[in-house]
């Protein structure tokens, strides 16, 4: 039985794996900045007569990111897997998007991800074993998009932090994975700020809001993440980078293929903007 840490466990990918987790029979401790919104948690582990842990943690607090650590650490005595979940996504021109905005996505996407390796490594170095799975997006291995840029480059960003990381931890025997999701039914889009109709961008921002909302409202099942985050974490280690849909791996070799200038023009028609 391992002893499992998520973040950002109200929705999404994050209460998927958490309900995965325990279905494996690990002791789960889901995570989330509010537990008033647990509701859904708790229901689906009610209904798969499962045991979940929820835990107030806010990744981007410091003190927040120690005390949970510390109280998992002391009623379990380690920490065997992290999951790095939480995410935002702020959409907006880089001229437009306020600076808060901006900063709250790389400090949830990114930072958040970097206090919470900081906090478990040293118990996983000391026993000499442990796997961190970072959920990042196909976004992080695509060029970046317009409108988009913030979420994009902060999960370039992360996948880059799971390259090194895993470079670093490997001689102590710890497992580090990179979870590069395609479209799924989550609520990402859907909690990105209101856009501002008064931007000399709003008809771009528009169309580039409509294209992921739509996308990602017909998205996949979110237990599919899930269950490959448990995979990945399951079995002999394997690559750092795991793309998970049928789109995120087309998209990824696409890219690998294409000039900037074919995928640009590609990119904008499908965002429904002018190709040129």
């Amino acid at each position: 039985m391992a002893v499992v840490v998520i973040t950002g466990c109200s929705s999404g990918f994050g209460l998927a794996t958490a309900l995965a987790f325990a279905r494996r029979g690990d002791r789960v401790y889901a995570t989330m900045r509010d537990l008033r919104r647990g509701g859904d948690l708790l229901t689906g582990a009610e209904a798969g007569g499962l045991r979940v842990e929820p835990l107030a943690l806010d990744v981007t607090d410091d003190d927040s990111v120690a005390g949970a650590v510390g109280r998992v650490t002391e009623a379990e005595g380690r920490i065997d897997v992290l999951v790095n979940n939480a995410g935002v996504a702020h959409l907006g021109a880089v001229e437009g998007l306020p600076d808060a905005s901006a900063r709250e996505v790389f400090e949830t996407n990114l930072f958040g991800p970097v206090r919470l390796v900081r906090a478990v490594l040293p118990g996983m170095r000391e026993r000499r074993e442990g796997a961190i799975v970072n959920v990042s997006s196909v976004a992080g291995r695509l060029p970046g998009s317009p409108g988009n840029w913030a979420y994009s480059a902060s999960k370039h960003a992360l996948g880059s932090l799971s390259d090194s990381l895993a470079q670093e931890v490997r001689p102590f025997g710890i497992r580090v994975v990179c979870i590069e999701p395609g479209f799924f039914a989550t609520n990402v889009v859907r909690a990105s700020v209101k856009l501002d109709p008064a931007s000399p961008y709003a008809d771009l921002e528009r169309s580039v809001a409509a294209y992921y909302r739509t996308n990602v409202e017909s998205g996949g099942d979110p237990r599919v993440v899930a269950d490959t985050i448990v995979a990945s974490v399951s079995g002999p280690a394997g690559p750092v980078h795991v793309p998970v849909g049928a789109d995120a791996e087309m998209a990824i070799q696409a890219a690998g293929v294409m000039s900037e200038e074919k995928w640009s023009a590609v990119a904008r028609s499908a965002f429904g903007l002018d190709p040129r």
